[in-house]
């Protein structure tokens, strides 16, 4: 019994070690690299507002284990759709003081957004 509490005692400090680095999930990774559009205090709200509003997750657009890589051609067109949102905005005549179009307004929580109404139910 004593050998086995001893023992115990001594493997202790293994199972206490701290996390590693590389191992967590959910990104990080240090800073954002290979902007074009945002800057990077806008990237992680930017990409929490995208996934909502397109109800897609980050492998949509990104190259996963290499998320600034241009592999994926759908970056780039998320890419000229910010330019775009921004763009609208800032023709506004309060010079963008708010948002008035967001990827939301076209997308609604969808990854390819509706060209054309819905068509109607008979009986409508």
């Amino acid at each position: 019994m004593r050998l086995t509490v001893s023992l115990l005692l001594l493997l202790l400090p293994l199972c206490a070690q701290p996390p590693q680095e590389g191992g967590r999930k959910g990104g990080g990774g240090g800073a954002p690299k290979n902007l074009k559009i945002l800057k990077p205090d806008e990237v992680r709200a930017a990409m929490g507002a995208y996934t909502r509003s397109l109800g897609v997750t980050c492998d949509f657009c990104h190259v996963m284990g290499d998320r600034a890589s241009d592999e994926n051609p759908k970056k780039n067109t998320a890419r000229m759709m910010i330019a775009m949102v921004k763009d609208i905005n800032a023709k506004f005549p309060d010079g963008a003081a708010k948002t008035y179009v967001t990827c939301y307004t076209c997308h609604n929580g969808k990854s390819t957004p509706l060209t054309a109404p819905p068509a109607a139910t008979p009986g409508q």
